[in-house]
């Protein structure tokens, strides 16, 4: 970092993968499909707050863009070396063809970055990436505004952006200084986030990077994993197509090779990760985002069809229930009377069924009766073990 000449102003010197938005923002009014927030950046400002705010980050990899998970790594290789990389150097390090390396360079050149080819001694061409130090520059608002957002950017540790994110805020502590930091901590302190159930995955960004991996070669994973009705974990092979973060967690979205069918996986019980040369096999047409789209959450229903979900929520919790948006195809409607009856059509009541619980007796299932069923024996279960541990406390 440099400071300019003029008071209030500083210039960040900003390469391509110090800068998470460098790379996103490049791809301007696309839906990224590969590891990143998965918005549509025609307004990125606001898309990004949304997501980011709900906290359900979608990492998803589709078959016509896979190749920016490896652009992603090849950028990073560029926006570090000093005095760049050849193309034979390239292909040794990403482990493909130097007829890959070159698309991909040309991709990247037309995509908008600052790809630059200099010819250095005895000829050697080498490639590397230009600042965006004419071009990019923060004030000193925009640095405390950063800054102060890093909190709502834990969620991805572990994964592809960290090491970059975390980069940047090197900097601007850098830039900033310990007097202007001081005063920065009072700002932080004044805009918290709840860490409620949070999974910490900056441990296992090694395995994460391993999946990523998988997901762009289209080979096999085999991993251990212990589901949460298993005694002990096992080994299984899968073929993974995305990830989602969803409500503090990171799950695994994977087609079972033993099951013949997408599953998912929970990160945090996945034990080991093993990369296989085997090619996987999935229908072309699999969408991670369509595949989601019926689920109220990370997980679907053994068949496709859909249910239709009706609960009725009482006056008093009616107005907390209108504030949000929980499903894509909700449907609510007010009652006479201040209630609300709300109406989805899933391919599971499984989360549903944890999410109306919650309201206690604010909420009622109207249908499907096999829901109402699954609930009231639920509650009774609940009572009878609550009878019991009153029971031990007399």
């Amino acid at each position: 970092m440099m400071a300019c000449g003029r008071v209030g102003r500083i210039s960040i010197r900003v390469r391509a993968m110090t800068f998470t938005a460098d790379f996103l923002f490049a791809y301007e009014r696309l839906t990224v499909r590969t590891a990143s927030i998965s918005v549509n950046f025609s307004d990125p400002g606001r898309d990004v707050t949304h997501s980011l705010t709900n906290l359900v980050v979608i990492l998803r990899v589709m078959s016509d863009s896979k190749a920016l998970i490896r652009q992603w790594r090849l950028l990073r290789l560029l926006a570090d070396a000093r005095h760049g990389y050849t193309v034979r150097e390239l292909q040794t390090e990403m482990g493909v063809s130097l007829e890959t390396v070159r698309r991909d360079l040309k991709d990247l050149k037309m995509a908008g970055f600052q790809i630059r080819e200099n010819v250095g001694f005895r000829g050697v061409k080498r490639w590397r990436v230009e600042d965006f130090e004419d071009s990019f520059q923060l004030n000193i608002t925009d640095l405390l505004s950063i800054y102060v957002g890093q909190q709502f950017l834990e969620p991805l540790a572990g994964t592809a952006f960290w090491e970059g994110q975390q980069k940047v805020f090197r900097k601007i502590r850098g830039a900033l200084g310990e007097a202007a930091l001081t005063y920065t901590q009072k700002l932080v302190r004044s805009l918290h986030t709840t860490r409620i159930g949070v999974s910490d995955y900056s441990q296992r960004w090694a395995m994460i990077d391993q999946l990523m991996v998988a997901i762009e070669d289209g080979f096999v994973s085999r991993i251990t994993y212990q589901s949460d009705q298993a005694t002990e974990p096992a080994e299984q092979d899968i073929y993974p197509q995305g990830f989602v973060f969803h409500r503090g967690s990171l799950y695994l979205i994977a087609w079972s090779v033993s099951r013949s069918a997408i599953r998912t996986y929970k990160m945090d019980r996945i034990e080991g990760v093993q990369a296989t040369k085997v090619s996987a096999v999935l229908p072309e047409d699999f969408d991670l985002a369509g595949w989601l789209e019926h689920c109220f959450g990370v997980f679907r229903g053994a068949d496709d069809e859909l249910k239709t979900i009706r609960i009725h929520f009482t006056r008093e919790v009616a107005r907390y229930v209108k504030e949000s948006e929980w499903h894509r195809h909700q449907k609510l409607i007010p009652q006479a009377d201040g209630s609300l009856i709300a109406e989805f059509h899933l391919s599971s009541t499984q989360e549903i069924k944890r999410w109306v619980m919650t309201f206690g007796p604010n909420a009622t299932v109207l249908e499907p009766e096999e829901l109402v069923q699954e609930i009231h024996r639920d509650l009774s279960r609940m009572i009878v073990k609550y009878s019991e541990s009153t029971a031990v406390a007399r």
